[in-house]
């Protein structure tokens, strides 16, 4: 026998709030399984190939005499050392960036440098200055960003196509073979000269760095992420050992101070620039 069940009206109104809190609650959990199992259309970047913006100058850095040596699109005001034109075998722009491309397998000199290399250089030249870039390399690739920089000179001496001047150090610190010979191979030195600080803070391969190189009168520096990590001075005597025990010494006016070009390194490896922008300093007393 089937006993018909009576509710109290302030039950029923319980067991209606109820249901409808529950219909609700449902309602909600359905969409948002429905909005974690649909497709996502949002673009993802690789963080290898970052999608880079168009480089841009702020108000106070054209106020302050900034300019952007590359644009993010075009090789405008860059030409190969010793060219009248880019070696896009070497070179490309991908992404906004400037890309050194893998070589492969070349003939390279004893020191890694391409002896048929594809340095490419400012097509201007600069004395006093200022410059800023990031940077970033592939697993055991090796560049730099040379200065003062006389083509002239650079074409005279092999290897071919290939920048004699003062260089920012480029590296895969961990990988390369160059980073054993000695502190003055490694990320951010003077090339073959002088060491960066023993705390530079360099950022894991695949990531960006900034650089930083001041050159003004007879002093330089170097700056890694913010941080400066050499200074020299021309006229010291202490670089004058340290150009003597160089693979510079006995290269004729190898340090003279010049009117230079700016020049990206060619070593046959990939790497990657943007960001480049110098600022013209007022000449010191040489």
């Amino acid at each position: 026998m089937h006993r018909r069940l009576s509710y109290h009206p302030t039950m029923q109104r319980q067991l209606v709030v109820a249901l409808a809190i529950g219909i609700l609650l449902s309602g909600l959990g359905c969409r948002s399984e429905s909005e974690t199992e649909a497709p996502s259309t949002q673009l993802i970047t690789s963080p290898t190939e970052p999608s880079v913006p168009a480089p841009t100058l702020t108000a106070d850095e054209i106020n302050e005499g900034w300019h952007l040596l590359f644009n993010g699109s075009t090789f405008d005001g860059w030409r190969g050392l010793g060219r009248n034109t880019i070696p896009l075998e070497h070179w490309k722009i991908e992404d906004g960036m400037i890309r050194k491309v893998d070589n492969g397998q070349v003939v390279t000199a004893s020191d890694g440098q391409p002896l048929n290399g594809g340095d490419i250089m400012t097509v201007d030249a600069y004395s006093d200055f200022e410059l800023r870039f990031e940077w970033r390399v592939n697993p055991g690739a090796n560049s730099g960003i040379k200065y003062n920089v006389s083509e002239i000179l650079s074409t005279t001496e092999p290897p071919s196509h290939a920048a004699l001047g003062f260089e920012y150090q480029i590296l895969d610190d961990d990988l390369h073979p160059d980073a054993r010979v000695g502190p003055n191979r490694t990320a951010a030195g003077l090339y073959d000269l002088m060491g960066p600080d023993a705390a530079k803070a360099l950022r894991p391969v695949g990531q960006f760095n900034t650089g930083r190189i001041v050159f003004s009168g007879m002093h330089g520096e170097h700056w890694l992420n913010g941080m400066k990590v050499l200074e020299f001075d021309l006229d010291a005597p202490a670089f004058a050992e340290l150009l003597a025990k160089s693979k510079y010494d006995g290269i004729s006016s190898f340090a003279e101070r010049r009117t230079g070009h700016i020049v990206l390194q060619d070593h046959g490896n990939d790497v990657w620039f943007k960001n480049i922008k110098i600022r013209i300093m007022e000449s010191e007393t040489r």
